[in-house]
């Protein structure tokens, strides 16, 4: 099992919802230093100064960060710069807004600023070019292993996401690096992600049936979604995919993944 204690944790999407229930649950294990990034500087500061009364001001702090921008790498040259190593990285900052003046926006902060935020955090953690290993926990969904039309670029970013991770997991990179990457699919979680003034469609015949979709489906906790990630990180292989929903104990999915993507495959070698 793979400790929490003593490490040097950054979190992006770290001020509210399931990325401050991450940070808890760090800062609980007895992580050396936990960095919050948020876009929220009010919610940010807040939650900083909550968590630094009970865990101490050096065991937390919160960075402004909108991590499409030049703020991610500023962010991690100051961890580096004070603690010299960052041992895991959570990339959990996420959109789910498919509106036609915001599903640019949606990519960039799902999938490119979670690749290079993954690329930049696999170059200082990797052993074999003078990081300690560690862990990349990259936040997909359920809909990134399986198909909503309510949804279709919100679907496609956390595809992209559960693919990439997978592949950068994989031993060609994992033997060389000792850095485990591992995906976590959540299922719908109890947080402000699904709130009205959130959400949005492709058009108003698809965004009058967001609502009416999402209540119908099981709805798990904030602490259930933040103990099943903890548990994956303590116990998941690199390359392996997590299923954490409905209130229930994480699932290594990692077998029922690549039998998939085998049956997809066939025949293209031929």
């Amino acid at each position: 099992m793979y400790n929490i204690k003593d490490n040097v944790v950054l979190v992006t999407g770290g001020a509210a919802g399931i990325g401050a229930g991450i940070v808890k649950a760090f800062l609980e294990g007895g992580a050396k230093h936990v960095a919050a990034l948020d876009i929220d500087v009010v919610k940010g500061m807040a939650f900083e100064n909550d968590q630094a009364l009970i865990h101490g001001s050096d065991r937390i702090k919160f960075y402004k960060c909108d991590v499409t921008t030049n703020e991610l790498d500023a962010c991690y040259d100051n961890i580096i710069k004070k603690y010299g190593y960052i041992d895991v990285v959570v990339n959990n900052a996420g959109i789910m807004n498919d509106s036609p003046n915001v599903y640019l926006k949606e990519i960039e902060i799902n999938v490119t600023a979670l690749i290079k935020s993954s690329l930049k955090a696999y170059e200082l953690i990797r052993k074999d070019r003078g990081g300690r290993g560690g862990a990349i926990i990259n936040i997909s969904s359920i809909v990134g292993i399986s198909r909503v039309a309510t949804l279709p670029v919100y679907t496609a970013t956390k595809s992209a996401v559960l693919q990439f991770s997978n592949c950068l997991g994989m031993n060609h990179h994992y033997n060389r690096s000792d850095v485990r990457v591992i995906t976590i699919c959540f299922g719908c979680t109890d947080t402000t992600l699904f709130s009205n003034t959130k959400m949005g469609a492709i058009d108003k015949e698809t965004e009058s049936l967001l609502e009416p979709g999402y209540k119908n489906l099981p709805m798990q906790t904030l602490e259930s979604a933040v103990k099943g990630l903890i548990y994956a990180y303590q116990h998941g292989a690199s390359a392996s995919t997590w299923l954490v929903t409905s209130n229930r104990p994480a699932e290594d999915i990692t077998n029922n993944v690549t039998k998939a993507y085998e049956v997809m495959g066939q025949g293209i070698l031929l």
